[in-house]
Parts: C-alpha cells; structure tokens; sequence
C-alpha cells in the first residue's frame, strides 16, 4: 500500500506512530520504524540531553526514517528546536501549539515539519509557512484534543490544503484506515493501539487497562485550562473533573493536582493517582502485539476492504 505519505517520508506504509509523552521511547520507535511505518520519538518535557540520546539509540539501531515529536508547551523547546536541527533529524512533528517560529530554520535544514491541527485555519497557516504534511487529529484521539471529529475535521482540512494529510484520531484498524483513506487522508496517525505493542516499554497496568477497555471508558479533562486531555476513566480523571467543576478551586491548584499524572501511570501503574492517556478507539484494542504484527494487522485488513468496496454497492 503506497500513498503520497509513503513517497515524502520513505516509508513502507502510510502508518505514523503518534509521538505519545512518556510514552513513544527510542525502543518504541525502533520497531514501528523498523516494520515499515513511521516511528516518533516524544521529546514531551524532557531535556535535550534525554533526547539526543534517544535520536542516537535509534540511529544505532535501524536506518529508517523516524520523527521527533515536539511539544511546543515544554519549556526546553527553545533547546529541542535546535537539537534536531544538530543530529539532522528527518521529520519534526508537532503538537500543542503553533511552530511557525521554527519551521523556517527546520524547512531551511531540510527538516520535513508536519504539525498536528485541529482546524482548517491551522492547516493552512502552517501549510503557508513550508510544512511537508499535516496531521489532522480529532477530538476523539488520546492526550491532548481539539473540538472537531475525526470523520468532520480530515476531509475538511484535505480541501483546505494542498499537501498531504494524515487522520489521526479514534483509528486502531484497517476500517479506520480505510475510511480516512476515503475521506482524502494520504496515511494514519494511531496512538492508543501502539500502546501494548510488545516495544512499548510502559508499565503492564496501563497495558492491561487499555485492553480491558470499553468503548465508553474514556472521559476530557482539562477544558477549564484551555487544554482538555482525554484519558481512561479512574479515580484520578473523576477526582480531577470534580475539582475542574469546583469554581473555588483555582487554575494553579488544578495544575499542581495534575503535575505527574501522566508519569505516574506510565512508569508507575498508579491506578489510583496515574492519568492514563487513551483515545475513543481503546474498545478497539484486543490484544498485544510486536509494532510489526499492529502494522500488518491494520494495513492488510484496510486493503482487504478497499479492494472489496464493490460489494456494499448495488
């Protein structure tokens, strides 16, 4: 299966691995990359020096293009934009918040940028400032999310831009590849479905509480700081929404409640006091498997039904 997405990034199927924090290490990213799809290095909050040794672990380990993924809100961004720019990182994907500042300097290295949007607006402005693709990510997508659906934002964006653009957002099968192929998208963005890959180094509980998911056992957080996030339901996303709707509560005392959440649930398993980041599509989610076998998986079963296409229509 070969798509624009394929041609731009040098990959073998149209497949990106979201650049999940915490979560999509080098070990992660070794084997999406190496079965053929594109993997992302989170560079989250982490420092510089985290991430140059992540960049260089990957290296060693396979030539396939990987991503680094940015997180415009971390506060050693200033440090990372120039990181990758150093170790001559290939793709540079990025998420919370705008990063025309950089995609001069990046574009100028030769870095293919493709910024998660979550509206047309967004698509064409970064599109304007030289980005490669676009990731149109829906609300239905773990972490952070935007307002608009899946099914309504990505063919939206498609008209808006000219450049290719990958669906992200409540995919974890070869039905929700094939229908954002439908929908004009050039390749995939899953994050919640690499979570219990075999490389996915995080801890077994939060493996385990997304297989055992339901397709209603997620809820948003976050909407009062301008940020909403979408995690598992547990006690601590139900503690947090409480004290989201306490007006007594201030936005200080909302973040301080929720600093090492994420943290806590990936290195820890802390079901009680770990937020565990997960998209709509967890219901989805059945099984373990190596970055490989998901990638196969998702890619054979959506070119078993576009070339069956035929047959829903009389």
């Amino acid at each position: 299966m070969k798509t624009k997405i394929c041609e731009l990034l040098g990959i073998e199927y149209p497949v990106i691995q979201g650049g999940m924090a915490w979560v999509a290490n080098a070990s992660l990213v070794i084997g999406v990359s190496k079965a053929g799809g594109l993997g992302t290095l989170a560079a989250a909050n982490a420092p510089a020096d985290y991430v140059r040794d992540e960049i260089r672990k990957i290296r060693a380990a396979t030539d396939k293009p990987f991503a680094v993924n940015i997180m415009l809100m971390s506060p050693y961004v200033e440090d990372i934009a120039k990181l990758v720019v150093e170790e001559k990182v290939p793709i540079v994907t990025t998420g919370a918040g705008l990063p025309t500042k950089y995609m001069k300097e990046w574009v100028a290295a030769g870095i293919k940028v493709i910024p998660v949007v979550p509206s047309c607006s967004i698509a064409k402005l970064v599109a304007r400032a030289g980005a490669a693709a676009v990731i149109a990510e829906g609300g239905e997508s773990g972490g952070h999310i935007g307002d608009l659906s899946t099914m309504a934002l990505v063919p939206q964006v498609c008209d808006a831009v000219s450049i290719p653009v990958i669906a992200a957002g409540g995919i974890a099968d070869g039905r929700g590849m094939a229908a954002s192929l439908m929908l004009g998208a050039s390749g995939i963005q899953m994050g919640t479905r690499f979570l219990v890959a075999k490389e996915c180094t995080i801890h077994q509980t939060y493996k385990n509480k997304i297989l055992a998911a339901k397709d209603i056992d997620t809820i948003t957080t976050g909407k009062r700081l301008g940020h909403p996030v979408r995690a598992l339901k547990t006690p601590f996303t139900r503690a947090f929404l409480k004290n989201e709707n306490d007006t007594n509560k201030t936005i200080e005392e909302l973040e301080e409640f929720g600093a090492g959440a994420l943290r806590k649930a990936v290195i820890e398993g802390d079901e009680t006091a770990g937020c565990f980041m997960a998209g709509q599509s967890c219901g989805l989610v059945k099984k373990e498997q190596t970055a490989e076998e998901i990638i196969k998986d998702v890619v054979t079963e959506a070119d078993t039904i576009l070339r069956g296409a035929a047959q829903w229509v009389k």
